[in-house]
């Protein structure tokens, strides 16, 4: 059987290269929307997280109609550290439009989807997109697409991928690089042309594996995947089976059957080979389980995702301020919401320690944990996490590290400070080629080097460096790299930080609080850049005399204070040093709050350092 009326397509990208934007034209052309409906910008971007951020999260499914074939579409994300989002579905297509920008060009995290899918086998259509920027470089960009296709050891019918060239944002596709088209029937046209239709037996056994977990409160875990043979209708018994366990065998009942339709599920009694359905019934599926026929039972093969390269420990709050801003704040609402993730994010891990108030959570990169942190403070838990970490591997008897390839897109007269602080972070320089007045920059350097350097990498360039990275393997132990240079501004009392206080700090360093925000000994309130640890008292009050002059408290000029966002909050956290996560508040404290302990502390780590120079 041959479903020629039905294609299943994914868009895969670098970050920012266009991709929701043209799903959202996509959706427009095919009809999914009436004529007069008011359509949001990157509709496909539901979570508010990712409106926020402007970029995607979780890969989300949908369709269109063209020429009365059903088009099913997966939009993926495209920041390396939601990889695993894109390696999961790719399982569900059959062909992928391979978005890159015309004037960036390919991009790490290109090179990484494109990878997956080539290794897949899957046919590749290759959209330059943003054509209208007036510094596109079309002809080049083509061209370095094709090296790059090369370069991964792309077949020859792979190479001989066509090119569309497109305006997502004005909904507009073309054949040629010198013509404007006037809307996307050309990329519509290549897809029906080029992506194979779904083949396969409706008659045998039914064989569908999940590629992707969702939960709905109303009927508990939703299962979403590609049917490869046989058909599923609703309240069947099937059975569970797993290609990576061969002992999980469990049986189950589809309650409810629905296939996607523009931005909606629609119920539906059955679906055959092809379809892209989501089911629930089965409490327990997983992402990577086989759905199969109890008469047979064949597990399909499932990519196993890549491992995670970081670690933070999350745990209890146990500040001062515990429990005054959060609904769940017990390690067991934590854990439970933890091992929650793991249902849907494949390429997150958790593991319990020794203390049963704190969790090892394993992710990709910094980004990826920092949204699950922002995700649960939003939901109402409180807590505190540690500063990322690596995680070695030991390899042929050698310590070794992940290493990162970083590309850094930059003006040319940043280039010497990037190069200068690439340095002690043990930086490899790969290669280096100008882009008109810009200068791309690639490096290996090890995923510790990154830690901290996004806003000092900001600061270097005036805000107008871009710098993206993508997990490359595991090297040899690099040797040590300085940590944070500067110091922590502490609070000395626990109290009401007040303007006279502040005042009498802010020439010590950097603030990080406002008059009235209420602080608790242990506390960092602000940021020393001469590298020590300094007590300071915010909360200082001016003492009432009769000779005090009316009006001298107006003369307090506060310098305005840096606040932190939690990304930058992670980059700055020290090894001695936790971020308290609440649902109202960020705050950063030393893992011991009382001063004399951890001056005796100091003081012992000192005599050893010293001790062990000499």
């Amino acid at each position: 059987m041959v479903r020629e009326d039905l294609r299943n397509i994914a868009i895969i990208a670098h970050v920012d290269h266009g991709k929701t934007t043209l799903v959202n034209e996509m959706l427009k052309q095919g009809g999914t929307f009436r004529d007069n409906q008011v359509v949001q910008d990157r509709v496909m971007d539901s979570g508010d997280l990712e409106r926020e951020r402007g970029i995607t999260i979780l890969a989300k499914n949908t369709s269109t109609t063209y020429n009365g074939v059903k088009i099913n579409i997966v939009d993926t994300p495209g920041h390396a550290d939601f990889g695993g989002e894109v390696e999961r579905v790719l399982k569900m297509v059959d062909g992928v439009l391979l978005l890159v920008d015309a004037a960036e060009g390919p991009m790490p995290q290109t090179r990484f989807v494109l990878e997956k899918a080539l290794a897949q086998d899957l046919t590749v259509i290759i959209v330059i997109n943003k054509v209208d920027r007036p510094d596109a470089r079309l002809d080049e960009v083509v061209d370095e697409v094709l090296e790059l296709m090369l370069d991964l050891g792309a077949s020859d019918e792979q190479l001989d991928a066509p090119v569309v060239f497109c305006s997502a944002r004005q909904g507009a596709a073309s054949f040629s690089p010198h013509q404007f088209g006037s809307d996307l029937k050309p990329l519509f046209d290549t897809i029906l042309e080029h992506i194979a239709p779904p083949e396969g037996d409706e008659n045998a056994p039914l064989g569908m594996l999940v590629s992707s977990v969702d939960y709905s409160s109303f009927v508990g875990r939703i299962g979403v995947g590609k049917i490869t043979s046989g058909t599923i209708k609703q309240n069947m018994q099937v059975t569970v089976c797993d290609y990576h366990n061969p002992d999980l065998k469990t049986s189950g009942k589809i309650t409810a059957l629905y296939q996607y339709d523009g931005l909606k599920k629609s119920p539906v009694d059955s679906a055959t080979v092809g379809d892209i359905v989501a089911f629930s019934g089965i409490e327990s599926i997983t992402i990577g389980n086989t759905i199969c026929d109890p008469a047979a039972i064949i597990p399909i093969p499932f990519v196993k995702i890549s491992e995670p390269t970081i670690e933070m420990t999350f745990s209890v709050n146990d500040s001062p301020f515990a429990g005054k801003e959060g609904k769940f704040v017990t390690s067991r609402q934590i854990r439970d919401r933890l091992y929650r993730e793991l249902l849907k994010d494949v390429s997150l891990h958790v593991k319990d320690t020794d203390s049963t108030d704190s969790f090892r959570v394993l992710g990709r990169g910094e980004m990826h944990l920092s949204i699950l942190i922002e995700t649960m403070r939003r939901e109402g838990y409180e807590f505190q996490v540690g500063a990322p970490k690596v995680l070695y591997q030991e390899i042929g008897g050698k310590k070794c590290e992940p290493i990162e390839e970083l590309t850094i897109d930059v003006p040319a007269d940043s280039v010497g400070t990037v190069m200068e602080k690439m340095g002690p972070r043990k930086g490899e320089l790969q290669e280096m080629h100008p882009q008109g007045d810009r200068m791309r920059l690639t490096f290996l350097i090890p995923a510790r080097g990154l830690f901290g350097y996004r806003s000092e990498f900001l600061t270097d360039t005036k805000g107008e460096g871009i710098m993206s990275s993508v997990f490359h393997g595991y090297d040899t132990y690099k040797g040590d790299i300085p940590g944070r240079h500067s110091g922590s501004l502490i609070a000395f009392e626990t109290g009401t930080a007040v303007a006279y206080g502040i005042f009498n700090v802010q020439d010590r360093g950097t603030m990080f609080i406002n008059p009235g925000t209420e602080v608790y000994a242990g506390m960092v309130v602000g940021q020393n850049p001469k590298g020590e640890d300094i007590s300071v008292n915010v909360c200082k009050t001016k003492h009432l005399t009769n000779t005090r002059a009316s009006g001298s408290d107006d003369a307090l000029r506060l310098v305005p204070p840096r606040i932190l966002s939690l990304e930058e909050a992670l980059e700055f956290l020290a090894e001695d040093e936790l971020l308290e996560v609440t649902p109202k508040s960020i705050r950063i404290r030393k893992r011991q709050l009382d001063h004399n302990l951890r001056m005796r502390e100091w003081a012992k780590k000192k005599a050893a350092t010293e001790a062990a120079a000499k």
